[in-house]
């Protein structure tokens, strides 16, 4: 039980990624943490698996109730929906910079690295991500690497769902360790 007393959000809407939500959400789980699903929509949210639509999750609290100062870390399960949707949405974005702020644990994988970048956090960051957004992350400033899994002071990237064991040890890890020094945030 790694992370008892641990509170961990996972942020996501319709689209996610199905594995890269309920694999780190049950992985979570099994070491203590309290895990939230967080989203912009009430009710439940539908993941992506593979080509259709999969399995939904019940919804825990929405953005606009939800505060970082009760939470440990934050997890971005990826999707190209599910990112793509969130980044136009300012409580999402809000609720991410809250956590740069703190200096607490962030994890993005696969797409989305995409809410990092819109909410204006991974300049001068190294992280890694899914292939085919690598120019975006480039050209957001970041330092891309390709590695199953980066760390840079708190923030955890990984690729692509072959890449979520070593993704789900580094949050465990970073979520344990706790909060980072403050980061500066590029306005």
């Amino acid at each position: 039980m790694k992370l008892k007393d641990k509170k961990i959000a996972i942020l996501a809407t319709d689209g996610f990624e199905k594995s890269e939500l309920f694999k780190p959400y049950e992985s979570l789980r099994d070491e203590g943490a309290q895990v939230h699903i967080i989203s912009n929509k009430e009710g439940s949210i539908k993941s992506w698996d593979k080509k259709d639509w999969g399995e939904s999750i019940s919804v825990d609290k929405l953005i606009k109730n939800a505060q970082e100062s009760d939470y440990d870390s934050l997890v971005l399960p990826g999707g190209v929906i599910n990112p793509d949707q969130l980044r136009t949405d300012d409580g999402a974005l809000d609720f991410i910079r809250a956590f740069f702020e703190s200096g607490k644990p962030v994890a993005a994988i696969c797409h989305a690295p995409w809410l990092l970048i819109s909410a204006k956090v991974i300049e001068n960051r190294k992280v890694t991500s899914y292939h085919s957004i690598k120019d975006d992350v480039v050209n957001s400033g970041a330092h891309w690497v390709d590695q199953e899994v980066v760390v840079d002071e708190g923030l955890v990237t990984s690729r692509n769902p072959n890449d979520l064991p070593a993704f789900i040890n580094k949050v465990i890890e970073e979520t344990r360790e706790g909060v980072h020094e403050e980061q500066e945030l590029n306005a």
